[in-house]
């Protein structure tokens, strides 16, 4: 299961960088279960982001897979991350990238700054 969570990072990834996305992290952990996918800059935003893969259409709103204890885990790694980095937290951004498996390809949908609240 794992190669196929890295599978879809990888592709995340690929599509950030041809969107002029800079990668500062990857799999950023804070405590023992708490992990920020990707960190990228564009202009003058920090993004935190968070990819959610599928390989079917059940429960296809990535809403439904980031419940409000993820969030706050989320949250309190941004917060975090910021404070180690001395980023102001009104430069960030929190992205989710879902990744879904086709019959021949993957569709890759990008929900530009979303609520964590």
């Amino acid at each position: 299961m794992k190669k196929i969570w890295d599978k879809a990072e990888l592709l995340a990834i690929d599509y950030l960088k041809r969107n002029k996305y800079n990668i500062l992290d990857t799999n950023f952990k804070y405590g023992r279960f708490w992990e920020i996918d990707i960190i990228s800059t564009k202009w003058d935003k920090t993004i935190f982001i968070e990819v959610k893969y599928r390989s079917s259409d059940a429960f296809w709103f990535w809403e439904e897979s980031i419940w409000k204890q993820k969030k706050y885990k989320i949250l309190k790694s941004i917060e975090y991350y910021c404070l180690k980095n001395n980023i102001n937290l009104e430069s960030i951004r929190f992205d989710v990238i879902t990744i879904q498996k086709q019959l021949k390809n993957y569709r890759l949908t990008h929900y530009k700054n979303e609520p964590l609240t």
